[in-house]
Parts: C-alpha cells; structure tokens; sequence
C-alpha cells in the first residue's frame, strides 16, 4: 500500500469523487436528459468543484496560513523574517496550491489530461521561479542590514544566479511544451554558446567588472564619484549586475553600465571622505601695479596687526642685521633687503588660516604665488577644512575669501578684475572733471 501516494487528502477528495461520478450520471439520467448533455453537465460539475476546491485551498493558505506565519514573524521580531514577508515570498508560493490541486484532478478529463498537466506543471515552474526570484531579493534586502554590504555588495552575483536559474527554468518550459527531455536542449546550448554571449554580452561585462570592482575596493555605496564622461557627479546609491545608480547633487539619477568604471577613468572621492579634511584650492588675483616695497609707515601699520606682531619684529631684525652686515646702501630703495607688501599680506594669510577654527591644521596648508598672467598675480591658497560637508565646506571656504577680499586694500594692493562699466563711467567722469568748462561747452 503506498500510503504516500494514495491517501494524500487531494488523492482521497479525488477517489471520492470518481466514485461518486457514475452516480451523478445516473442521477441526471433520470431526468430523461440526452447523454452527452449527461456528460457534458458531469464535466461540468466537476470543473465547478475543482474550481470551489481550488478556491478553499487558496482561501485557507492566504488568510489563515499565510496570516499565522507573519503573525508569528510580527511578534517575535524576526528580522530576516519581516523581510522574507515584505517580499512577498510566502504569498507567491500559494499559488502552487491550486495548481497542485488542478494537476491531481487532472485525471478525471481523460481527453485533456495530458495537456491540463502540462499546463499545470509550467504554472508551477514559473511560479517557482517568481517565489525563487523573490527569495533572492530578500537575501539581498537582509545582507544590506549589515555594514560588509557597502563594502562588498552581492547584488550582482545574485542576479547572476537569477539569470541561471530562470534559464535553466525556461529550458524546463520548453521542454515540456516540446515532450523533450531537458538534457537534450542543454546539450545544445554549446552549440549556441555565441548567441548568448551576445544576448547576455552586457551581464557578463557586468559580472567581470563587479568582481574586479569588489575585490579591488573601487567603489562602494555611498561613495562621491565623478565620471564626467556620463554626467555623473553623486552619491553611489546601488551596485548592481549591469549598472551603477549615481543619484547626482541636484537629485537626479544616473545610471552607468558596471564595465565603464573598469574601462573609463573616473574620480572617487571617498578618500577626502574619510580623511577627515575637504581641500580649498582657490586663487585671489593682485594688480601687479599695486604690488611695492613697504614704507616706514606701512611697516608701523601692520606692526599693529595681531597676526602681523612677530613676524614683522623678527624680519625687520633679520633685514637690518643683513643690510649691516654686507654695508647695504639704503638711501637707495632696491638695494639690499626690504619687506614688499605683497610678502606681508603672504604671510597674513598663512597666519590667518593657522588660526582659523574651520582650517584642519594636521593637513597641508600653503599660501603661494602663481605664475602671473594677464589677469595679474595669481595668490592660491592651499589648505583643507575640517569639516566634509559641502555646506559647512562652502560656508568656511566663503568666509576666508570674504575676509580677504575686505582686508586686501589695507596691504596697499588691489585685486584684479577687467573693467565694468561702472569703471569706464568713473573713468568717464574723472577725465571730463580734468577738461576745462570753455572746452567741455565746445
């Protein structure tokens, strides 16, 4: 006695029911009806129930079953479980229950039996495969709860399993619908090796370019990456089997293919990230015509300037010694050593950053000329903030400059910029109050 096979509760409700099928037949009989109306109204009756226990079956996984599990998830708290029920998975797989239901009866309609278990067995497999594909997912969702997950992200390699797996389903598909074995379309799959090279040529692209990428630490998410060759400039919000999803600073989202981060160049900056300290590299421009030696006035001016104290007494001192020491005529300016005013606002800016509470000291901080140009005499600071978010960032870089613009005129030097018209009407106004009255009247 196979007990396995023939007491299952479908196989039972199926016996039941085929032996009370000539008797319904009988009973319709009765009614003097013609008999392939009697046959007829037995198949139909019978699809009638099939459907009503298919319905039951469904009923009782999705509202009772299905509802005990995530009850049971709920209370407990289950992590792993919240998600494996926010996806879905459970649900999905209910709907195997009628299907199994369908391909048990499928016996009793001799003529279609063949065809309803086919139909029934491809419902499943696919079915199969959507709960599958969902369980993949939710194995991703509870591997991104923990922090390895930005550093080495396996939503590539799980997705290269699902092009396996739904492959290899399709086959099984195909097969079935063909009444062929399985082995034999695998068998020619060698045969049709380049043909999915090229169907799947951007996947494996994609999965050579993930490795190389995860086992070289390139990127991550969450890193800032700049690939200006896609208009990317972002914040790395998903890794995945063919693309990278930048979302960029004004909130719009670009998607570039995995391999373009191997065969292109592009910049990360997760190392200013984590190193503590955004780079200021900005140049203030000095009218060269501005630039001169510093007078006895102008030295005992920026004597007074807190920043300026020491280094003005030690280099007055350090300009004497050397001018004595080699007998320097001074009564002629160029001769021997003298402080420029260009030199001291130099040393005022790197004073002024060493004491700036947005300057991170423990990195480089230089104040240095440029080659100058036609727009004058290029001063860059070179310097790092202590804080990384571009606001904060923004606000101290701003600071600095609005200072130094606002203080420049007290070295005797002017910044450069071209001429506005505001400029062109003083200069307007300027050379008319020069012409006299009987010329301008001319």
């Amino acid at each position: 006695m196979h007990v396995g096979a023939d007491y299952t509760p479908i196989r039972i409700i199926h016996r039941i029911w085929g032996e009370n099928m000539d008797l319904i037949s009988k009973w319709l009989l009765k009614f003097e009806l013609n008999a392939n109306l009697v046959k007829y109204l037995s198949i139909f009756i019978m699809i009638l129930f099939i459907a009503f226990v298919c319905i039951v079956a469904n009923f009782i996984t999705k509202k009772v079953v299905i509802r005990i599990i995530t009850h049971i998830v709920r209370k407990n708290n289950f992590q792993w479980g919240n998600i494996i029920v926010e996806r879905k998975v459970f649900r999905k797989l209910s709907h195997v229950v009628p299907a199994i239901i369908i391909f048990q009866f499928a016996s009793t309609f001799t003529t279609f039996e063949y065809l309803i278990q086919k139909g029934a067995t491809i419902y499943i497999i696919l079915t199969g495969l959507m709960v599958f594909n969902s369980l993949l997912d939710a194995i991703n969702d509870i591997y991104q709860t923990h922090d390895i997950s930005k550093i080495k992200p396996i939503k590539g390699y799980l997705q290269v399993v699902k092009i396996i797996v739904i492959t290899f389903g399709i086959i099984f598909v195909i097969a079935i619908l063909m009444d062929e074995s399985p082995l034999i379309l695998l068998s020619g799959i060698g045969a049709l090796s380049a043909v999915f090279m090229l169907i799947f040529k951007d996947s494996l692209l994609g999965l050579v370019a993930g490795v190389q990428l995860s086992n070289n630490d390139m990127v991550r998410v969450g890193d800032w990456i700049e690939i200006p060759k896609y208009g990317a400039d972002g914040d790395v919000i998903d890794i995945s089997l063919n693309t990278v999803k930048v979302q960029n600073f004004d909130k719009t989202i670009t998607m570039v293919p995995s391999y373009a981060l191997i065969s292109d160049s592009f910049k990360n900056w997760r190392g200013m990230q984590t190193s503590g300290g955004r780079r200021i590299k900005r140049s203030l421009f000095i009218d060269t015509n501005s630039i001169s030696f510093c007078t006895e006035e102008m030295i005992e001016r920026f004597n007074s300037i807190d920043y300026l104290t020491d280094y003005i007494t030690k280099k007055e001192r350090e300009i004497e010694e050397y001018n004595i020491q080699h007998e320097i005529n001074r009564s002629i300016t160029v001769n021997g050593r003298a402080l420029t005013n260009i030199g001291v606002f130099r040393e005022y800016i790197r004073n002024y950053l060493k004491n700036h509470s947005g300057i991170n000291q423990d990195m480089s901080l230089m104040v240095r000329q440029l080659a100058p140009s036609e727009n004058g005499l290029p001063i860059e600071i070179y310097a790092f903030s202590n804080d990384i978010r571009w606001a904060v960032y923004e606000s101290i870089q701003g600071d600095i400059f609005d200072h130094l613009f606002a203080v420049a005129p007290q070295f005797g030097l002017r910044l450069f910029q071209n001429p506005t018209g505001h400029d062109l009407k003083t200069l307007m106004s300027e050379s008319n109050e020069n012409i006299p009255l009987k010329e301008r009247e001319q």
